[in-house]
């Protein structure tokens, strides 16, 4: 059921120019719930996270695997943050839309987005295909320069056949959510080893950069294939790109995605 309601130092990490005031920087991230690592030797990464994601520079970025809360983690990890982690994330002037996912035994986990412009509505769609993986999709609309810019952040499932039914199933929700003419951006982790979804998008006009050569994205450390990817329908394609460095492939299991499209 959709819900649709008014929005509520690593310096490593090179900084990105800003972009011109005709495009629009999008980046997905899967953040791998701020945490890095198994057992006791795992790390808190998320204070780094959040100063990627500032100097990251972008109009609207996309994340999944965001915690809401986990006690078990609260309690385990000193400079565990106060507040959630979309909130926590958010750079100064940015809006924080957030919706859970997961529900586990310690908390819950979902999506988010972050974003330098106004946010007019947000809303969610329970995704999941089956009892053994929770998923969703957010989505906001963001007024970029005037114009209503519907922006849906999406995780997909582990199983290819779920896959295939939950872009039927996004394609459904956009037919009924999204008019024709409006921007769209749907961005997130499609799990989509082999690019075996980009024609089903593309058959209600959801397109990536086109010219450009795929930019593996996962694993962090040794990239080999690109599960993460933005797609977009009514904004002109230019550019992709990953960011380098080793502080980067110590902060999640993926690297952030970095696209930018004309408006």
């Amino acid at each position: 059921m959709t819900d649709f309601a008014p929005a509520e130092p690593v310096s490593a990490a090179s900084e990105l120019p800003s972009p011109p005031h005709d495009i629009l920087r999008v980046v997905t991230y899967n953040i791998h719930k701020g945490v890095q690592g198994l057992g006791p030797a795992r790390r808190l990464e998320i204070h780094n996270l959040g100063l990627a994601v500032e100097q990251l520079d972008a109009d609207i970025v996309c994340l999944q695997e965001v915690r809401r809360e986990n006690r078990r983690e609260a309690e385990y990890f000193d400079r565990w943050p106060l507040v959630p982690q979309a909130q926590y994330l958010a750079p100064e002037g940015y809006e924080a839309v957030y919706h859970t996912n997961a529900y586990t035994r310690h908390g819950e986990h979902g999506n988010a987005l972050l974003t330098r412009w106004p946010v007019l509505a947000s809303g969610h769609e329970d995704m999941s295909d089956h009892r053994f993986e929770q998923r969703g999709l957010l989505h906001v609309q963001v007024q970029v320069q005037g114009r209503a810019v519907h922006t849906i952040v999406v995780h997909l499932g582990l199983v290819p056949g779920s896959r295939i039914r939950q872009v039927a199933q996004l394609q459904r929700y956009i037919r009924r959510e999204v008019p024709d003419e409006a921007p769209l951006v749907v961005a997130g982790d499609f799990n989509d080893w082999g690019n075996q979804l980009s024609q089903m998008l593309a058959g209600f006009g959801l397109l990536e950069c086109s010219n450009a050569p795929r930019v593996p994205t996962y694993p962090a450390r040794l990239p080999v294939a690109q599960l993460d990817h933005v797609y977009v329908r009514g904004l002109v394609p230019l550019t992709l790109s990953v960011p380098r460095g080793r502080i980067w492939w110590r902060m999640s299991d993926h690297l952030p995605l970095i696209a930018e499209f004309r408006l």
